[in-house]
């Protein structure tokens, strides 16, 4: 092989191996929610960036109980929710809004709890070098709220 060849080969791995780990730095992506009363996963979530700020959606609702069934629905909807999100399907919907990166976290935005039909305020971080998410909905003060932490999917 070829010198030139084999720095082509070298220098194309390292720049994929270079954007994997920058992608890893990011909210950005398909996470698996884990509920933090349960420790049970309740969704798959796409996060994407939209000139600079990250809004999430539901892409499938997961381990739903006989129980949920019952109460939400064979499609759940939001039925607590309030506006354009209310009675409309759990599924596709935009659950997190105008989050902007500041310093090591990414706050300023909104987050929705279906269940609960409540919004909150929210702060990400990243946490396990990129492969899990830690989001914090809050009322006020971030101290005051719920925690949960979230698996990275490929």
């Amino acid at each position: 092989m070829k010198p030139v060849f084999r720095f082509a080969i070298v220098t194309t791995l390292l720049f994929a191996a270079g954007a994997a780990l920058a992608a890893n730095d990011t909210p950005v992506g398909t996470w698996k929610t884990i509920d933090d009363e349960s420790g049970q996963a309740k969704s798959i979530v796409q996060i994407t960036d939209n000139n600079g700020e990250l809004q999430a959606h539901i892409v499938k609702l997961l381990n739903r109980s006989p129980e949920d069934i019952a109460r939400d629905g064979a499609v759940a909807v939001c039925k607590k929710c309030d506006g354009e999100r209310k009675d409309k399907p759990v599924e596709g919907m935009n659950i997190m809004w105008s989050v902007h990166k500041d310093d090591a976290v990414w706050d300023g935005g909104h987050i929705l709890d279906p269940k609960s039909g409540k919004v909150y305020k929210v702060k990400l971080s990243m946490l396990d070098g990129g492969q899990k998410l830690n989001v914090r909905g809050y009322i006020g003060f971030s101290w005051v709220g719920r925690t949960q932490v979230w698996e990275r999917q490929e």
